[in-house]
């Protein structure tokens, strides 16, 4: 009976001390003599057919898809409600799996980790897995074959031989501990496969969900388009007066004085604080903290409530951490007038407020800025993406798409300490002075408004 048991621990052995056969096996591989030429057997055709058979497959699906999706678009016409609503749902829907892949490769990398250690342990007791098995061995009736195997494999045959109480007791001890280093690993593999299964899916369905919201987003711009026919032409002007100001409040103020659309835009914000502090003093004694469904209404055309009011309930504008914070240095010698926070190449930047937009290009320093007014003297500045996707005079929604982060920096305070990663810049204005956004944003995720 023992000598079977001695082939299991010496199965274990194999597996466990970082794959001992795997040494002789490179070095076999090594040996063996490469072959000047290779044939191309009908197998290796085959294959190669079924793979340009699987590809014509999938690029026809994509092509259905594809189809299907402007299909979808078209019929939403010019009804702006449904246009908003999709919009910004499948924003919150990009953004919210940009978090989960975060968190699996968070979780990966720690898995990876454990089980290189895992690995380090076992091949660190070489000499003991050597002497139980020298052990086993001599009490053996045969010399166990070399057999090289999966540590499931392994684990499983010392499991066994445990139970059936084949292993003599002086040495159950030591090959317990190698079962149970064993089955760690096991673990681990098992966890690390499901953990990346998870994280494939995720990525896949992150394509599909961005494929869709840049269709969505272009739809938005067509319509957009067509309502302003001297969109380009304000946008080149308004690119050419950003050049001729120093400042921020300069240009907040260039903008909305000299830029047709933009003078627009501050005029209807102004309109709409106005009435949104009417109806607030009339509702003043009723009124209750406004929440997540203050912003349900995806056809408004004015903010929501007073910029004032939505103090603890805005979401950020971008998955990231936060690395600089109001009121603390810049980088370069100043002090920080917003926050700053580090995210993932190609994250999608949405709307932290209701506003219409004043600003949407390059900036001297600031890389791609995007203004909004958000009505009652209050200015959302938001830079370091790489693209707008927004016109100057357009009314956004709480949660709407707008922009997309590059692969490095943009911001120029930025660049000088930290130009491996991008970073979105944000900045709230009170009547042309920058104030500390922290109140504003939402507690957790829980709180935070998608629109």
């Amino acid at each position: 009976m023992r000598a079977p048991i001695l082939n299991l621990l010496l199965i274990a052995s194999c597996a466990g001390a970082s794959l001992f056969a795997d040494e002789s096996l490179a070095q076999a591989q090594t040996a063996a003599p490469a072959p000047q030429t290779a044939a191309i057997s009908p197998d290796a055709i085959k294959q190669r057919e079924q793979e340009l058979e699987a590809a014509r497959a999938s690029k026809k699906s994509a092509e259905e898809a594809q189809a299907k999706l402007k299909a979808e678009i078209s019929s939403l016409g010019q009804d702006r409600t449904q246009l908003n609503q999709q919009l910004i749902d499948t924003a919150a829907n990009v953004r919210t799996v940009e978090t989960k892949i975060d968190e699996a490769e968070a979780r990966l990398k720690t898995l990876n980790g454990r089980e290189q250690q895992a690995r380090a342990s076992l091949d660190s007791r070489r000499a003991d897995i050597i002497e139980v098995l020298a052990a086993l061995q001599r009490a053996g009736r045969r010399t166990p074959p070399a057999l090289l195997v999966r540590p499931e494999d392994a684990l499983q045959s010392l499991r066994t031989a445990m139970l059936l109480g084949a292993v003599v007791p002086e040495l159950r001890g030591r090959a317990e501990k190698i079962a149970g280093e064993l089955g760690e690993l096991v673990a681990l593999r098992k966890t690390i496969a499901a953990e990346r299964d998870q994280l494939a899916s995720d990525r896949d369905k992150i394509r599909n969900d961005q494929t869709r919201l840049t269709a969505l987003v272009d739809e938005r711009q067509r319509q957009q388009s067509s309502r302003e026919k001297d969109l380009d032409a304000e946008n080149s002007r308004a690119i050419t007066l950003s050049k001729q100001v120093g400042d921020l409040q300069g240009l907040i103020a260039k903008m909305e004085q000299d830029l047709q659309s933009a003078a627009r835009a501050a005029e209807k914000a102004a309109e709409a604080a106005k009435q949104a502090e009417a109806k607030a003093a009339a509702n003043a004694a009723a009124s209750a903290k406004p929440g997540p469904a203050t912003f349900k209404d995806r056809s408004r055309t004015t903010p929501a409530i007073l910029f004032a009011s939505a103090k603890g309930i805005l979401p950020l504008p971008v998955n990231g951490n936060k690395i600089r914070d109001f009121g603390g240095s810049d980088g370069v010698g100043g002090v920080q007038k917003g926050i700053s926070l580090a995210t993932k190449p190609g994250s999608q930047v949405t709307t932290p407020c209701d506003g219409w937009v004043v600003y949407a290009g390059p900036f001297r320093s600031y890389g791609q800025l995007l203004i909004l007014n958000a009505g009652g003297g209050y200015h959302v500045l938001i830079a370091g993406m790489e693209r707008i996707s927004v016109n100057i005079g357009q009314f956004v929604l709480t949660g709407e798409p707008v922009a997309t982060m590059g692969s490095t920096s943009q911001v120029a305070s930025i660049l000088a300490t930290n130009a491996s990663q991008p970073v979105l810049y944000v900045e709230f204005r009170k009547d042309g002075t920058p104030i500390d956004p922290g109140p504003w944003w939402a507690a957790n995720e829980g709180e935070k408004v998608r629109g």
